[in-house]
């Protein structure tokens, strides 16, 4: 592991957000056209714009293509059409941008804080793996100007690269990164034949038994609470599975709480927040699936934030074919909790 001097940190507290994605020969003047080449060739109309915008702009880049505003090779088009290599998309003023950034809101000022600690826990010509921290988002949206992936994209400077997977805001550690669309893809293969493991630590309320098994479960996205959308299990969902082991039985003035190591076979969203709920031994620190008490007990004795660590990331290099292992040390937030 070593650390990476990101040296303009200060300054991006106050930059506005720059996404542009990469893999694009860009028009010049007011950015009036994009020309794909040959790493975005095959990708969908939507995705790339929203690689070359951000993801904030996602409402108004579908609108605008289901009127018609956004035309590929002078011509109308829907947006799930895949492009090629030489095609033109034509962009409407209302998403052109030039030198200058036309999206004002300011970058979150926590994530360049966060990033003086961003540790480099493997990094190749192909791949970067970063320790990523608790309370930051990894990407940009409705809710943050910007995430760790918009950071990286102008401090390193490297606007090819794109996260190959996503953690929750409030999950801490292995984040895996490629450096370009080529090599996203080649994960994404990774990734669909299971050749990726990832294993996470977890405290959470009560002792479960038996100490090690198997939680199965369907999961689907519903239910609105407080304005955030909730993840629930039932029919009609997708089949979630993740084995675990307790690793540490423990009680603070006669309330028990445990360390749990989970191996998630697939990636659902909030999928180990909602299986461990579902058994009654919610993530400790989780305001959304967690119990209030066990989450007050939690913060008397020191505990801050979700206390969920994507603590080992193993998998098959798409290019070198060998096993990458890289781990991410244990939070130090986590100090009080042994």
């Amino acid at each position: 592991m070593h650390m990476r001097p990101w040296e303009n940190a200060e300054l991006l507290l106050t930059a506005e957000s720059n996404v542009k994605g990469g893999g694009l020969a860009r028009g010049k003047g007011n950015a009036s056209r994009i020309v794909v080449d040959v790493e975005e060739a095959g990708s969908r109309l939507d995705r790339i714009l929203l690689r070359y915008l951000g993801p904030s702009f996602r409402p108004l880049i579908m609108r605008l293509i289901r009127r018609g505003n956004v035309r590929v090779n002078g011509k109308r088009t829907q947006s799930g059409i895949r492009l090629r290599q030489g095609d033109e998309i034509f962009l409407p003023a209302s998403l052109r941008r030039s030198g200058e950034v036309s999206d004002a809101r300011p970058m979150n000022a926590a994530v360049p804080v966060a990033m003086h600690k961003l540790a480099v826990l493997f990094e190749d010509e192909d791949i970067l793996v970063v320790n990523k921290p608790a309370g930051v988002v990894v990407h940009g949206g409705s809710s943050h100007a910007a995430g760790i992936i918009e950071y990286l994209r102008e401090s390193i400077p490297l606007r090819e690269l794109r996260l190959a997977h996503r953690l929750d805001r409030d999950t801490s550690g292995c984040l895996l990164l490629a450096k370009r669309l080529s090599i996203l893809r080649a994960l994404t293969a990774v990734f669909r034949e299971r050749r990726v493991h990832k294993t996470y630590l977890a405290w959470v309320a009560g002792h479960p038994y038996p100490h090690a098994g198997r939680m199965q479960s369907m999961l689907a996205k519903g239910i609105l609470r407080g304005g955030e959308r909730m993840v629930i299990q039932g029919e009609g969902g997708k089949e979630a599975a993740t084995d675990y082991q307790v690793s540490l039985l423990t009680e603070c003035n006669g309330w028990p709480f445990a360390l749990l190591a989970l191996f998630p076979e697939s990636g659902r969203t909030h999928q180990l927040r909602v299986q461990l709920q579902a058994e009654g031994h919610a993530i400790l620190g989780d305001g959304k699936y967690g119990l209030h008490e066990d989450n007050r007990r939690y913060h008397g004795m020191g505990g801050k934030g979700m206390a969920l660590h994507a603590w080992r990331l193993r998998f098959g290099h798409p290019i070198r074919h060998q096993t990458i292992e890289v781990h991410a040390p244990w939070p130090a937030r986590w100090r009080n909790m042994v």
